[in-house]
């Protein structure tokens, strides 16, 4: 029998490795870790650059664009993946992100204002990367290895998001945004290098996939078509819907909140010297460090375990709980300190127990699910989300609605959450059938 080496041991500490399976979590923790922590450092500079060319209304009504700009990319992106294996696919569309992060250096640095296109670039970015590395790793493993090695690989995500953030907030004054721009263009070659990297080593490694299907292209009807068809992943795709609505609707609030504060500390005199880009830039980035920081706390310590004591299914009621308990407190206390810890708690869940889960929900599904329908769900229907959100403030704006009101909204669209989350705990109960089995696995 196979003993565990050194490494299979240490990581049990976090959730249970087998012999032989630590080298393939920890390359795969890594990828997600650059990947995670150039889109933070991004992230800082999107935040600056929005806010101080055009304002939090603006970046609200920007986010329209992304889910439109998606209704476009989704299908583009099933077609690539029906032509190409997974290697090229991933590959292929991490390179095709970076080339134009030195456009927008280039055009940046020459002083041509591109907050906006910025904003709505990084919005399908972001969805795209994340949502593609997510796919890869469930291809990679088998639903057994995904529930009990994705702590691990999401822990490396949440640390590189951490540090990113952290690195951006701390160096943004002695970089800018448009050179911060340029590092985060070169490092994205490095998750390239290491999913071609674990892709071979998987495939001497691991019999989770035989080695002729993953040469293959992901064949298969189109995303949207797997999304409209299939009641489960309806479900998952209108749930991460009306998340995204709440999330984004609570970042609206973050950033007008943000803007009121550098505003009162410019006029105060206790700006420290900082611009209001500078100001604006180094606040998000404490926040999103913080936020950070708890995600990987989380991930680390907490989603092994509560897969193990509540399962998957249970898993999904821990966000919406949480966010009904935040926004109620915003309600009777709409300030920066409350919004602030507010985002942080609800933030910090979500980049460690809830993606987890959610990314979880597609290890009992088919690879074009995976790859396809997943890029739907994660891509578009978080956009549109996004671009209901826009109507909410567009008709908030027009009634005069301030943080208070938001937050009721946000209240009312949690009951919903809750409900789509019963169901689709009822379908993955269809698909992995009792809560015993799950619990081994995790």
């Amino acid at each position: 029998m196979k003993q565990k080496t050194w490494l299979d041991r240490s990581l049990s500490v976090f959730t249970e490795v087998r012999a032989g399976e630590g080298v393939s979590a920890l390359i795969l923790a890594a990828n997600g870790f650059y990947l995670l922590a150039f889109y933070s450092v991004m992230k800082v500079v999107r935040d600056a650059l929005i806010l101080s060319e055009s304002g939090a209304v603006v970046a609200s009504y920007a986010s329209a664009g992304m889910a439109l700009s998606l209704l476009f990319f989704v299908p583009a992106y099933s077609a690539f993946a029906s032509r190409v294996n997974r290697v090229w696919l991933v590959c292929g569309v991490t390179l095709f992100f970076a080339s134009h992060l030195v456009i927008f250096y280039l055009i940046g640095s020459s002083g041509v204002h591109i907050g906006v296109a910025f904003y709505l670039w990084i919005g399908v970015f972001n969805m795209v990367a994340v949502a593609q590395f997510w796919a890869f790793a469930n291809d990679l493993y088998s639903t057994d290895r995904g529930k009990r090695l994705f702590p691990i690989v999401g822990m490396g995500a949440n640390l590189g998001a951490f540090f990113g953030a952290g690195f951006a907030s701390v160096t943004f004054r002695a970089f800018g945004a448009y050179s911060l721009l340029l590092l985060a263009a070169a490092g994205l070659l490095v998750p390239v290098g290491l999913t071609i990297w674990i892709n071979r080593r998987e495939q001497v490694v691991s019999q989770d996939l035989p080695s002729a299907e993953v040469e293959r292209p992901v064949v298969g009807p189109s995303g949207f078509h797997l999304v409209l068809t299939d009641r489960y992943l309806f479900l998952i795709a209108l749930l991460v819907l009306v998340f995204s609505l709440v999330n984004t609707l609570g970042g609206f609030m973050l950033n007008t909140l943000i803007i009121q504060e550098a505003a009162a500390r410019i006029a105060a005199g206790t700006a420290g010297g900082l611009d209001q880009r500078a100001l604006i830039g180094t606040m998000s980035g404490t926040v999103q460090t913080w936020v950070n920081l708890l995600a990987f706390l989380l991930q680390a310590f907490g989603v092994s375990r509560i897969f193990k004591h509540i399962g998957v299914r249970g898993a999904l009621f821990v966000l919406p709980i949480i966010s009904l308990g935040a926004y109620a407190a915003i309600v009777f206390l709409p300030i920066w300190g409350v919004m602030r810890w507010t985002k942080v708690l609800e933030n910090g869940t979500d980049y460690s127990i809830n993606n987890t889960t959610r990314h979880a929900l597609f290890l009992p599904t088919s690879r074009a699910a995976k790859y396809k329908a997943k890029q739907a769900i994660d891509a578009f229907f978080v956009r549109a989300g996004d671009l209901l959100q826009a109507v909410v403030v567009f008709i908030g704006v027009s009634l005069a609605f301030g943080v208070r009101s938001y937050a009721v909204v946000n209240v009312v669209l949690i009951g919903i959450w809750l409900a789509l989350a019963v169901a689709i705990a009822r379908e993955h109960r269809k698909l992995v059938p009792t809560d015993a089995a799950e619990k081994a696995a995790a």
